[in-house]
């Protein structure tokens, strides 16, 4: 038995343009309104019931269609002349993450005893003391590994060491006790 229903679509292309037009009142728009309902009425064949009014039911996925758009479009702000788009900004998180990667990977390639020690100092705030005793070596030990920890992360970065100290150097001195924790001394 042969299929009619892509017979009786196309016989009423004709008409779906000119509903299409009324509504879009645009050439361009209603040949993509219409082919969007073709489309969608091909993808879902199978709902169509044989015998109903095809002609209705293509109209009323067209009609869907449409309104569906229209509320989209409602929400769009038109910027013909790129004013609005030139304001809207916001800055790159790539490159961050990028730089985090790379401070991770840089990371890994220190030595353990290193690493530890430049962790327990710069992100966990210990004390040259306390850190040392964490490590279970002499506090001049633990200064030395935090050094070379610090030259190296540097060194694996490509990043200038000593203009960043000289940089450092030029900041106002924060007050004493600044950079502690509270509750310590």
């Amino acid at each position: 038995m042969r299929d009619v229903f892509p017979d009786a679509v196309i016989a009423l292309i004709p008409m779906m343009r000119g509903y299409a037009m009324s509504l879009t009142r645009s050439r361009s728009e209603a040949d993509d309104l219409v082919q969007d309902t073709l489309v969608r009425a091909w993808r879902f064949r199978t709902a169509y019931e044989p015998g109903t009014n095809l002609k209705a039911w293509l109209y009323k996925i067209l009609r869907n269609i449409f309104y569906s758009n229209h509320a989209r479009r409602r929400l769009m702000v038109q910027d013909a002349d790129g004013r609005l788009t030139a304001q809207l900004s916001c800055t790159p998180e790539q490159e961050w993450q990028v730089e985090f990667g790379d401070l991770l990977r840089s990371l890994d390639r220190l030595t353990p005893d290193t690493r530890d020690a430049l962790l327990l100092i710069v992100v966990a705030g210990l004390s040259y003391d306390e850190a040392a005793e964490v490590c279970g070596c002499a506090t001049g030990t633990l200064k030395s590994r935090v050094s070379r920890a610090r030259a190296r992360l540097a060194e694996l970065l490509d990043y200038d060491l000593p203009a960043a100290r000289r940089h450092l150097a030029r900041r106002p001195a924060a007050p004493r006790g600044a950079n502690e924790l509270p509750g310590r001394a």
